[in-house]
């Protein structure tokens, strides 16, 4: 039995094929072998959020996904979202509102919120914070975070 296998799917638009470890996960994918570094490495358990991408539309831990899975899917990094209009408006109403500083977070925050948006474009500030409650950040707090989406979500 084979312990790797070839698998093809989309990330951010481009067809991929990928020849992996069936132990591999999808970030180590992502980073390690497709060199899109802006999914963060964190806990490695799903708990920080850093490593947030988008798997057909769906918020997930590329930490806690095997790169096998990925396979016939449609995968959307930070990078994939800095190019259209949600993500713009998500990273300059962070930086007016005041809601980056390290910047270790703001990649999976706003993967996180580019998918809180597609699925509800018009959320109330506690429906902001459950959608981003498995992203940590230990700098800004969440106060910034949230009032930056809600700005976004409102242009």
């Amino acid at each position: 039995m084979s312990t790797r296998r070839d698998i093809f799917f989309t990330i951010n638009n481009a067809p991929k094929r990928a020849f992996v470890p069936l132990d591999m996960s999808a970030l180590t994918l992502i980073r390690d072998e497709l060199g899109l570094t802006g999914t963060k490495y964190g806990c490695g358990e799903g708990e920080c959020g850093a490593c947030t991408i988008q798997v057909d539309g769906v918020a997930v831990n590329a930490c806690l996904m095997f790169a096998v899975d990925c396979d016939g899917r449609s995968l959307t990094t930070i990078e994939g979202i800095a190019g259209s209009a949600r993500g713009a408006r998500l990273r300059d109403a962070l930086v007016t509102h005041g809601g980056v500083q390290c910047g270790f977070c703001t990649p999976g925050i706003v993967v996180q919120a580019a998918a809180l948006l597609a699925e509800n474009p018009h959320p109330t500030s506690d429906e902001i914070r459950r959608g981003i409650e498995g992203n940590l950040c230990r700098c800004t707090g969440y106060v910034k975070i949230v009032e930056a989406i809600a700005a976004a979500a409102s242009e």
